[in-house]
């Protein structure tokens, strides 16, 4: 197949016609569609809104128009795009709670914070301009920007709008273009006027002086900043960075008022999330969510606890963490430059790129008044020359056939001071008019020369700026709604956090089976035991606490007591969780925020936490250094208790202080009772119980059928020291089976 290029028909490579097309693509959504100019902050369809509705004469103070006559106005001459983006964006500028300050005052269905594009149909709905639009359009006709024709070349339109204020951090904004999107956030206005005010009285003001006016972003919620002031200088430094806001919220009576939520989060997407956290059962501390917002209270979200108990700080810490009540906003100062090109700005250079820009504008606002002044200066001079010559003025208007072309050539006047002399009324003739004329020339003059000083000075040209700046501050200045604290980072509950405190009774038996019951109630010597096996030990701890089991060469394992079987059956082997080894049998537990009191038959034993010998391993934790051929004994749980009681196999008693007993996290300890190495090593004499006891407590020794009780003012006789021999307990009880205390 062959080309025929003789005709006009350019031959182009594929790779650089695509790569051209897609430029030129890029470069129009770039400047015409995504991101807004540094000058006034605004898109091309939001600043095409805005001059369209003040050409339709749509001002603060006008009547409301229907929506769609300005869409239709807005896409017929400017913006040749879809009327519902154009709308969407019409929209976007009346919402209060997007726009820090909206552009456009609304009459009608504009949205809600629920859902933003619930707004009603263009045709229901009315709109005109809001005051702040005010600060844009006021010098547009002043010669002030330049125009530029529209898609079509029927009329011409601003390529931008003369702002009085830097309204691209006002409001902010967020586009995506090709390859690039911008991110800038809302503040306030006064702050926003004072960091101008410092960068024109001290144009190498550092940015740390600029955050010194300007804190932070200013939201049009009242949701909290708790952004680093550190990670806050780095992101106005560089024009990228993020911001955290979190909701605010108070306590009335036993509810949680949620009052105000972050920049653009639904209050219904808020109790969604959080409701779907209440039927996942991870939030068991909450009964029941509600929503009251209405007209004067616009965010009043309503979290009803289950108790008084409920800790609500650490309640709203796991639903900052999990939910959009905090929410991090992306900060990326990427914005058309002067020169027309995307740029990412720091906060300084920004400011000072639009106090460039308005520099400018008030320079050529200043000339094209000087321009007019002149103008008018040159009419009024012709004006006087006429009263002067009066008389001869009206004779040549009367009897000449061309009365213009006579007066211009009589008295070399100039076409337009002739046309306004043919112009005056007669009224106009009188001696008090010549007088008004004289007087509005020398004012004319008086403020051409004004000008001119101003023009020529560039202290004067700031001075002014500043002036202006200030006077548009304290006019439409508000205070700060978002303010900036510093608070703890938010933290999810764990599952342990979620589980039920529900009190329980853990029962080991002799063989090591375990179950678990529910509260403190339960008596575990009369449950059913399987055959061959009995009561070992209990203890009474809560469902969201870990359970400590020891064995009898001194290693400790760890069971959450909510994984536990319950104890109406007969409860599971702890070997089938747990791997000790194989010569190994369970001795003992315990639970709760408690020390233990740990010893070995040999008896050498300590004081130690409970929970430094939690451990994760199924292997266990060696805990207690047994001695070769010896056995780890029960744990005794050390309550206020001030006395220890060690006895042996042969009757042997032995009461010391708790004071004398060392404490350790691991380890053999120390002495707790002088066996003699002998008995002890062919297992004639050992220890049989150990147990801790208070001032008040009973001492219950069982041999048998039989018991003997004894409290301290009893135990005199077998009172010691820490590493004695003890005393032998009267006939009957020298073989002694177990040991109990009674509190």
């Amino acid at each position: 197949m062959t080309l025929d290029t003789s005709g006009d028909i350019e031959v182009v490579p594929l790779r650089s016609y695509t790569e051209k097309a897609y430029l030129d693509y890029s470069m129009y959504v770039i400047n015409d569609r995504a991101l807004p100019h540094i000058g006034d902050g605004l898109k091309p369809v939001q600043r095409r809104i805005v001059y369209a509705m003040s050409q339709m004469g749509l001002h603060h103070q006008a009547k409301f128009a229907k929506s769609v006559r300005t869409v239709g106005e807005v896409t017929g001459k400017f913006h040749p795009h879809g009327d519902s983006a154009c709308y969407e964006a019409m929209v976007l500028m009346a919402q209060s709670f997007s726009f820090r300050y909206p552009l456009v005052d609304p009459q009608g269905n504009f949205g809600a914070p629920d859902d933003p594009k619930s707004f009603g149909a263009a045709r229901y709905t009315e709109a005109r301009l809001a005051d702040h639009a005010s600060l844009l359009l006021t010098e547009v006709a002043q010669g002030t920007v330049d125009f530029a024709p529209n898609f079509d070349g029927t009329r011409d339109e601003p390529e931008v709008l003369p702002a009085r204020l830097p309204f691209i951090l006002l409001n902010g904004c967020t586009g995506i273009a090709v390859g690039m999107a911008t991110d800038v956030l809302p503040h306030n206005l006064k702050e926003v006027v004072a960091a101008c005010i410092l960068l024109l009285d001290r144009p190498s003001a550092s940015l740390g002086d600029l955050l010194g006016c300007i804190k932070g972003p200013d939201f049009p919620s009242e949701a909290r900043i708790i952004t680093d002031q550190r990670e806050l200088e780095e992101a106005y430094e560089t024009g990228r960075g993020s911001v955290k806001t979190r909701a605010k919220y108070v306590r009335e009576q036993d509810e949680v008022v949620i009052t105000a939520l972050p920049y653009q989060v639904s209050p219904a997407k808020v109790l969604e999330q959080i409701a779907q956290q209440m039927q996942a059962k991870k939030l068991p501390m909450l009964v029941d969510l509600r929503d009251e917002s209405d007209y004067e209270n616009p965010t009043r979200l309503i979290l009803v606890p289950r108790s008084n108990r409920v800790d609500i700080d650490r309640l709203m810490s796991h639903l900052f963490a999990t939910t959009d009540l905090e929410r991090s906003h992306r900060m990326n100062f990427n914005v058309i430059a002067l020169d027309k090109r995307p740029r990412v700005f720091g906060l300084r250079e920004l400011l000072k790129e639009w106090l460039k820009f308005r520099q400018e504008t008030v320079r050529r606002r200043i000339e094209y008044r000087l321009k007019r002044i002149a103008e008018r200066t040159h009419v009024v001079e012709g004006l006087l020359l006429a009263y002067v010559n009066l008389d001869e003025v009206i004779r040549i208007i009367r009897e000449e056939e061309d009365p213009k072309s006579k007066l211009i050539a009589q008295f070399e006047l100039s076409e337009a001071q002739a046309t306004s002399i043919l112009d005056l009324r007669l009224r106009q003739l009188a001696k008090l008019e010549e007088e008004k004329l004289e007087t509005e020339r020398e004012e004319l003059r008086d403020e051409s020369a004004d000008l001119k000083k101003t023009l020529g000075s560039k202290a004067r040209l700031k001075t002014l700026i500043k002036n202006e700046l200030k006077a548009v501050s304290k006019e439409y200045g508000d205070a700060r709604r978002s303010k900036i604290a510093v608070e703890e980072e938010a933290v999810a509950f764990s599952d342990e956090d979620l589980i039920s405190n529900d009190p329980v009774t853990v029962i080991m038996s002799d063989k090591g089976w375990v179950r678990s019951a529910k509260g403190h109630e339960v008596t575990p010597e009369d449950l059913a035991y399987r055959p061959g096996d009995s009561y070992a030990g209990a203890v009474h701890t809560r469902l969201n606490e870990h359970c400590v089991f020891f064995d009898s060469t001194g290693r400790a394992y760890t069971i959450q007591s909510r994984t536990l079987p319950s104890a109406r059956g007969q409860g599971e082997p702890l070997t089938g969780r747990l791997n000790p080894p194989p010569e190994a049998r369970f001795v003992g537990l315990a639970a709760g925020d408690v020390r233990v009191l740990l010893g070995s038959d040999a008896g050498y034993g300590f004081v130690g936490p409970l929970k430094e010998m939690v451990t994760k391993n199924r292997s266990g934790k060696a805990v207690l250094n047994v001695p070769k051929g010896s056995f780890a004994l029960p744990p005794s749980i050390v309550f206020e208790d001030m006395f220890v009681a060690v006895i042996t196999n042969t009757g042997r008693l032995l009461v010391f202080e708790l004071s004398q007993v060392p404490e350790l996290n691991r380890g053999k300890g120390s002495k707790l009772m002088n066996i003699p190495t002998a008995s002890l090593k062919a297992r004639e004499e050992y220890i049989i119980g150990l147990t801790t006891f208070g001032q008040s407590d009973r001492l219950i020794l069982r041999a048998g059928q039989r018991h003997l009780g004894m409290r301290v003012q009893d135990m005199q006789n077998y009172m010691g020291e820490r590493a004695r021999r003890g005393r032998k307990l009267p006939r009957g009880f020298q073989k002694i089976d177990r040991m109990e205390v009674e509190r």
